[in-house]
């Protein structure tokens, strides 16, 4: 719920504390920012974002994948990551949060913990307004000033999302700890191999290491690899929710999948890597890297 994480929230007009007010969260400039009936607030100002948030039909589907459990390992590896490096007060922002049951998943195992989900879309903040009652839902966007106090948070979560590295490092405490997910070149790789199926950037891991080194350092690296073999709804939820969803459409993707056995056995391998925020450095402009949604 908002008003769990309000203290947390910054004006995108002037950076200043926010309140809330009924049904509307206000900055001590004046600035109002309304709450939508679904129980998100929208951050986002400016001309429209060029990104291309979920879409309803991907969010339910990845809701609905989720829930079968057939990617709990990933998310147990997510919540040991910031148990870990996890205080008496966590303070915790999942950028990209989609459904929210990652940042759910964190939340449970920290009881003393309060979380924000941000996401462009909104389809998943509608979805994240309900994902747990610690959580509040904010739609922005990451490639912008991300609405956050600086310096309030100890975790910032970047799971199979964008990640923008000059702004997680200005919202991160000193000692803070961005826990990202990744895939790795052999993750889904039986699916993806179809034809219109997106695949992995072989280059991922240098990239993000590119990105994130100036500004912090790793110190956490776990890997999460193990064989799945989901049924024909599991398989259309998992191909429906992630990127291959903006190049094929619903009859497209039924029709590739129709060819395949029932149950059909994927690989799922992940990285879930721990990033330690540096105070010895000067943040610099720019954005940070983009990840291909897999989860």
């Amino acid at each position: 719920m908002l008003d769990a994480v309000i203290d947390l929230l910054a004006c995108p007009h002037c950076d200043g504390s926010m309140d809330l007010d009924d049904a509307a969260v206000l900055c001590e400039r004046g600035h109002s920012f309304d709450v939508a009936r679904q129980g998100y607030v929208s951050l986002l100002t400016g001309s429209a974002t060029p990104f291309t948030g979920d879409t309803a039909d991907m969010i339910a589907a990845r809701g609905d994948f989720l829930d079968t459990g057939y990617y709990d390992p990933v998310r147990t590896a997510v919540a040991s990551a910031c148990t870990s490096a996890a205080g008496d007060d966590s303070r915790i922002l999942e950028v990209g949060a989609g459904t929210g049951q990652y940042l759910a998943t964190v939340l449970d195992a920290l009881p003393a913990a309060r979380g924000i989900g941000l996401d462009v879309s909104k389809p998943a903040v509608r979805r994240i307004a309900r994902a747990h009652p610690r959580a509040g839902s904010v739609l922005a966007d990451v490639w912008r000033q991300l609405p956050v106090r600086s310096g309030s948070l100890t975790h910032v979560l970047s799971i199979f999302a964008p990640r923008n590295a000059a702004e997680s490092h200005r919202v991160l405490a000193p000692g803070g700890v961005l826990v990202v997910a990744t895939p790795t070149t052999e993750h889904l790789r039986e699916l993806v191999s179809l034809p219109g199926m997106v695949s992995v950037d072989e280059h991922k891991t240098e990239r993000l290491s590119a990105a994130l080194s100036g500004l912090f350092e790793r110190t956490e690296r776990i890997p999460v690899q193990f064989s799945a073999a989901l049924p024909r709804r599991a398989l259309a939820d998992l191909a429906g929710m992630g990127p291959s969803a903006h190049h094929l459409s619903a009859p497209e993707r039924t029709d590739l999948l129709a060819a395949l056995p029932d149950p059909f056995e994927v690989t799922v391998s992940v990285t879930v890597s721990t990033w330690t925020r540096r105070g010895d450095v000067t943040v610099p402009g720019g954005h940070g890297d983009t990840a291909v949604r897999g989860g």
